[in-house]
């Protein structure tokens, strides 16, 4: 896939992806960070995809103006953990991160963002271990997870491949931990039906019968922790 740069008037950045795919121009604007794209199909001309853009402007300005901007981990900043919001603060001579009632402790002098990744990776995969075993004992004959892993994923929070192993955002560990437990659940009932069909939908509810208020708080609030970032700034010289 070709990418490209197009630059409107207004200064706004859009990145043109050219693919032998796509069948009709498609404009997105990114749920985490508020980047533009344009998927053009190859053949189309740059007049062509300039037009498009200014004939979807209004569109455009509504869901960048909607899009949340980046929020940066740091000290002092009120931050999600487990659904709930506490304030990150140093402490001296700490390793790591630690969760003391309402503040998420990291050590003075250090940037946090890596600690406090760190600190969510370990979360979640302690959560989400449990949640896929209890969910595949709940689903019965399906077929066999083959293992699971965690990353840092902006297009999705969960996967299953077709050999059965499991794929979730570690971002899951600043959700309530029913919405971690839904995303558990609907990816282990991929297990059974590898696609999105009303039997899917059926083996979800039986695993977890009020999934869709967890579904519907992800949409809502999904591209907030997605916003978050955990880079270390750049140190003085």
């Amino acid at each position: 896939m070709a990418e490209g740069m197009l630059t409107l008037v207004d200064g706004t950045g859009i990145v043109l992806r050219r693919s032998g795919r796509a069948r009709r121009m498609v404009l997105r604007v990114g749920r985490s960070d508020g980047r533009v794209v344009l998927t053009l199909p190859m053949g189309v001309a740059l007049a062509d995809a300039r037009r498009f853009v200014a004939d979807q402007a209004d569109w455009l300005a509504r869901h960048r103006a909607a899009a949340p901007g980046p929020q940066v981990v740091a000290e002092g900043v009120r931050f999600p953990v487990a659904g709930q919001m506490v304030e990150i603060a140093a402490r001296p001579g700490l390793r790591g991160a630690r969760l003391e009632e309402d503040r998420l402790l990291v050590a003075a002098g250090r940037p946090p963002g890596p600690a406090v990744a760190g600190y969510l990776r370990a979360q979640a995969r302690v959560a989400l271990v449990e949640a896929c075993a209890r969910h595949v004992t709940a689903l019965g004959p399906a077929r066999r997870l083959a293992g699971m892993s965690l990353r840092d994923t902006r297009s999705r929070w969960g996967s299953c491949s077709s050999a059965g192993r499991l794929m979730f955002s570690w971002r899951l560990a600043m959700a309530p931990p029913a919405v971690l437990d839904y995303v558990a659940a609907h990816e282990v009932a991929h297990l059974r039906h590898m696609d999105h069909s009303p039997a899917f939908w059926d083996a979800v509810a039986g695993l977890l019968p009020d999934h869709a208020a967890h579904r519907a708080w992800l949409r809502r609030h999904g591209s907030a922790l997605l916003a978050w970032r955990f880079d270390a700034p750049a140190l003085p010289d």
